[in-house]
């Protein structure tokens, strides 16, 4: 008899030293949060704490005129500067014909932040005449003005301007100890000018003023550099770009490079009205908010750790950290956090959670199996196996969060930027601090002697039912498409019948600012406009007696309303100030918004096509429109808002669609590896058997915590919940009736393209037939 050889002890050595590393990392990431969220705190964006106000006011000018259109884009220019300034996300509405309201959370110099903004940043460069004695010396077309020392220069007309700049940045030059720099790169009929400019002064002598290039920002000269000795006369300086000198610090030269490069005003602005004004969200609907996260979280907590015990209890120790290294994360990166960036979120803690998930089941199926002999086997195992379909969903969903982030701005953007880091924790606290936790765990003595309590040694209710059953849900996948066309066309219906009632971020409404006779509370004054018709009124306190109003349209009767009802509330109302305001989501936000969102769809199927095939990417993202469609249908039966809010929620539904999606296909094509003889409809019908477990406890942990939102938050929060709840459902829903059908469809046509050129098929179970992708012999028999 041959003798059983005794297990690899380098085996388990290498395994104990994985986990050690593991745990070591885990130690490190830990602490490194802890200590950044003792000493940095996260700031809160305008709508759930409050912040700083600024109205600007355009300035016509003799060749502009400062009408809508100039306000307009005055607002994109101060936008694109904002966006630059950090994450914090802004509101920037046009209020009236030539007034500009700016909300700018989180920001603690606000009156250094009016000043960058009030900057019109016209850039021009002159050829510089000779020296003078005084403003007074100018003689016709030509302008006086002092340089950096003082010393007054006759400028000649501008011979370039801002429009002729490609980029700016801020560089040190560590080489000649210089400092620091602007570099500022011309567009080519930029740098045409420029090496002409630069020609002409070089044909004068060394230390003659007319050898010098002035550089003016706003009316002041900021460099006045004469041209090298090395530049002949009349080539100039060549390659389209030059620098900007002078004792910058870091700061200034970044301030100076973002001015340069975010464009000129196309009027002048001035600073009429700065102040702190409170959060839109008010303070009642916040501490709800938050009570209802708490509540959910601890729901979903308690059915984890039902289903899954011991595994389950470790995993929700795991989420709690996975919330203190989000926190970190974005105290570190000093991003702002909004109603937007929770909605990111919302949906890194789903993807955690589905993390879990998947690694159990995944440890469930290999106890099931008795392919490994012990609990802490199959939870490696189950981690090794998960891995593909964990990678795969969070990838597509960092390609989206980073193209919205470069590419959007605004809400969009900050997002992006939550969602981006809540998805890097989620991938940390699953696979790093869950795995440590668990393999240690399951490797004590007392857990290996009653292996139960670990909630991976059965299989579950849900794969006991689909075990016994075996249920053939792909045998007609025309069926299930036909179905989901009718769902489709149903809540598409809805736009076309009854229309999207866009909100205020959308349509712009009117602002009226009141002085009443005793201080207001905002959340009593949302609550009195709310009864009297206006549950959509976002009401502001600005002052110890001062509340804004802003709302849609309002005809003159409406508006008497609404001053009577603040009238009744503060013992007397003076009306201050009533405009009509802009769109908060400008076109140019919006049509980033769209871009960003198209690319990184396309994104998204460029990625799954090249790690799965382009069948199953098309499939994921047919389902994933299907699913907007739906989402967006459903609210326009509702009559419910589409507002910022709404549009935060629509993203978070295409990054939980795609993930479901991805893991479903994942196990298709390991299937596919697996089983090559087996018809694609039956491969497909069996993945979603084998993930349709974690899809149900997925799913069921997300919906306790929307389910809370929806129940005990209020406002903003509510609507944003429900908008969850209905896109989980559906992209739940769509991930196995809609995609699944659509790609064993597009595999049956592309199967018989190929036998059609290649030979046709006999009759089922003949000798040498060959029977059509999605279709099995199993389908003939009557």
């Amino acid at each position: 008899m041959k003798r059983s050889r005794p297990p690899s002890r380098p085996r388990t050595r290498s395994r104990s030293r994985s986990l050690n590393v593991r745990a070591l990392v885990a130690l490190a990431v830990m602490a490194a949060s802890v200590a950044i969220a003792l000493t940095l705190p996260v700031r809160l964006g305008l709508d759930l704490r409050g912040g700083t106000q600024i109205v600007l006011e355009t300035k016509s000018t003799e060749t502009t005129e400062a009408d809508r259109e100039a306000t307009d884009r005055t607002v994109e220019v101060l936008r694109g500067r904002i966006d630059a300034l950090g994450v914090a996300e802004p509101t920037i509405v046009r209020s009236g014909e030539n007034r500009v309201v700016v909300e700018l959370p989180g920001v603690q110099d606000p009156e250094r932040a009016a000043d960058v903004l009030g900057r019109t940043a016209q850039l021009t460069v002159h050829p510089v005449l000779g020296a003078a004695e005084n403003a007074a010396d100018a003689e016709d077309g030509e302008r006086v003005v002092p340089d950096e020392s003082g010393q007054y220069l006759r400028l000649e007309d501008a011979a370039l301007t801002g429009q002729d700049v490609k980029g700016a940045d801020a560089r040190f030059d560590q080489q000649s100890g210089a400092g620091w720099h602007v570099t500022v790169d011309f567009e080519d009929a930029g740098g045409d000018r420029w090496a002409r400019v630069t020609g002409e002064a070089a044909c004068h002598p060394a230390g003659d003023a007319q050898r010098r290039v002035a550089i003016v920002l706003d009316d002041k000269i900021i460099s006045s550099p004469q041209v090298d000795p090395s530049v002949a006369c009349g080539a100039g300086i060549t390659g389209g770009s030059t620098q900007i000198t002078g004792s910058f610090d870091d700061a200034e030269a970044r301030e100076l490079a973002l001015l340069v490069k975010g464009g000129a005003l196309p009027v002048p602005v001035e600073t009429i009205e700065q102040r702190t004004i409170g959060a839109t969200l008010g303070e009642e609907a916040i501490s709800s908010g938050a009570w209802a996260a708490v509540v959910g979280t601890a729901l979903t907590a308690l059915f984890i750790i039902v289903v899954y015990r011991l595994m389950g209890a470790l995993a929700t120790v795991a989420l709690l950290c996975y919330g203190l290294i989000s926190y970190a994360a974005l105290a570190a990166v000093g991003a702002t956090l909004t109603l937007p960036g929770l909605a990111g979120f919302v949906l890194a803690i789903g993807m955690a959670v589905d993390a879990n998930v998947l690694v159990f089941e995944r440890a469930r199926e290999e106890q099931a199996a008795r392919t490994r002999p012990s609990t802490r086997s199959a939870l490696t195992a189950g981690f090794r196996s998960a891995f593909s379909a964990i990678a795969d969903s969070n990838v597509t969903t960092l390609i989206a969060a980073a193209l919205l982030f470069f590419l959007a701005s605004g809400p969009v953007k900050g997002f992006g930027v939550t969602l981006g880091i809540g998805v890097l924790a989620s991938m940390v606290s699953a696979l790093v601090i869950t795995r440590v936790l668990a393999e240690f765990a399951a490797g004590r003595p007392a857990v290996l002697r009653r292996p139960r309590v670990t909630g991976i040694s059965s299989t579950g209710p849900v794969r006991d039912v689909l075990l016994h059953r075996d249920p053939f849900l792909m045998r007609r996948p025309r069926r299930w498409l036909a179905a989901s066309l009718v769902v489709l066309m149903v809540a598409g219906s809805g736009i076309l019948v009854r229309g999207l009632d866009f909100g205020i971020e959308f349509t712009g409404g009117r602002l009226v600012e009141y002085s009443t006779a005793t201080p207001v509370d905002p959340d009593r004054a949302r609550d009195a406009l709310a009864d009297a018709g206006f549950p959509r009124a976002v009401v502001q306190s600005s002052g110890d007696s001062d509340l804004t109003v802003r709302t849609e349209e309002l005809t003159d009767a409406e508006a008497a309303t609404v001053t009577r009802t603040v009238a009744g509330l503060g013992g007397g109302a003076e009306r201050v100030r009533d405009e009509l305001i802009g769109p908060s989501l400008g076109e140019e936000l919006r049509r980033d918004a769209l871009i960003a969102l198209a690319l990184a769809l396309a994104a998204q199927l460029a990625y799954l096509a090249a790690r799965f095939r382009l069948l199953f990417g098309t499939a994921a993202v047919g389902a994933l429109a299907h699913d907007v469609v739906v989402l967006v249908g459903v609210f326009a039966w509702l009559g419910k808002p589409v507002d910022g809010v709404f549009l935060a929620a629509l993203l978070t539904v295409i990054g939980y669609s795609v993930n479901d999606s991805v893991v479903l296909f994942d196990r298709v094509r390991e299937l596919m590896g697996r089983e090559r003889k087996t018809p694609f409809d039956r491969l497909t019908n069996d993945a979603i058997l084998q993930t349709l477990p974690r899809t149900v406890n997925t799913g069921m942990g997300a919906v306790l915590i929307l389910a809370s939102l929806a129940v005990l938050a209020d406002g903003s929060l509510t609507d944003f919940a429900l908008a969850l709840l209905i896109g989980v459902a559906v992209g739940t829903y769509s991930s196995v009736f809609t995609a699944s059908p659509l790609a064993i469809v597009l595999h049956g046509r592309d199967a018989g393209s190929r036998s059609g050129r290649s030979g046709r098929f006999g009759k089922p179970g003949q000798k040498g037939a060959r029977v059509p992708a999605g279709r099995t012999e199993r389908q003939e028999v009557p």
